[in-house]
């Protein structure tokens, strides 16, 4: 996808959609996308039995597939298929719940030179009743208050929705392969001291389909225990060189 914006900001914008079994909203969250703003949406399809790839390359995407099941793997995959003129990524799920029309909240400050990393806030911004359940909020709230006390900077989500810069990725060394991924990110922009900035965004309940992580009580423990173990191994494990993720 290219658009007029494109050439008036002079930098390459990628939007990664990781995706499994969104055969039911796939074409819609890719036709949201600005094309003022986006060069190209990459969706990664993570291993779907369904017809999530077909779909979104009709609505316009450009499909790449990791087999190996995981977010941060679906994620890393994207990464490293962006075009090498990318200069920031957009990342946003696959189901819905993101406003892909609220793009340029996160893309403008960095654009501009003032940010490096900017996430949105479903619990700063407008959220649709059923939207998030207490688990996701408690979980949001309890990292950011970890992170604060750990690295100092705020954050008040774990929002999915994010802009980043591709060269301060790249120094991040991403290396978690499931839901622990945004996590990751933000623990290590704040240890790097990146240009942080939050965003209110608002958030809808998904447009079809079941949460991998909210959907059954099992997939609730299991992205807990990830994100448990990433928010360890991120503060308090050794540092570590740039992974290939980027």
């Amino acid at each position: 996808m290219t658009g007029p914006r494109a050439e008036r900001h002079g930098a390459w914008v990628s939007v990664v959609i990781p995706a499994l079994n969104e055969a039911d909203t796939i074409a819609r969250v890719v036709g949201a996308v600005p094309r003022g703003i986006a060069d190209e949406v990459i969706v990664v399809d993570n291993g779907s039995d369904d017809a999530t790839a077909e779909q979104a390359r009709t609505a316009g995407a450009r499909v790449v597939r990791e087999r190996q099941r995981g977010y941060g793997r679906a994620c890393a995959a994207g990464v490293r298929a962006v075009d090498p003129r990318c200069a920031v990524i957009v990342f946003l799920d696959g189901d819905g719940s993101d406003r892909p029309e609220l793009m340029d909240r996160l893309v403008a400050p960095i654009l501009a030179g003032d940010q490096d990393f900017v996430i949105g806030s479903r619990l700063r911004g407008r959220r649709e009743a059923g939207s998030m359940g207490r688990s996701q909020v408690l979980a949001a709230r309890l990292a950011g208050i970890l992170v604060r006390l750990r690295y100092g900077v705020r954050y008040s989500d774990m929002c999915p929705f994010r802009a980043i810069r591709r060269g301060a990725l790249e120094r991040l060394g991403m290396r978690e392969p499931t839901y622990g991924w945004n996590l990751e990110m933000q623990m290590r922009a704040a240890a790097l001291g990146l240009r942080i900035l939050e965003v209110p965004v608002d958030h809808r309940r998904r447009a079809g389909g079941r949460s991998k992580v909210s959907g059954t009580l099992r997939g609730t423990l299991a992205a807990s225990v990830r994100i448990t173990a990433t928010f360890a191994r991120v503060a308090f494990g050794r540092a570590r060189g740039p992974a290939a993720a980027g």
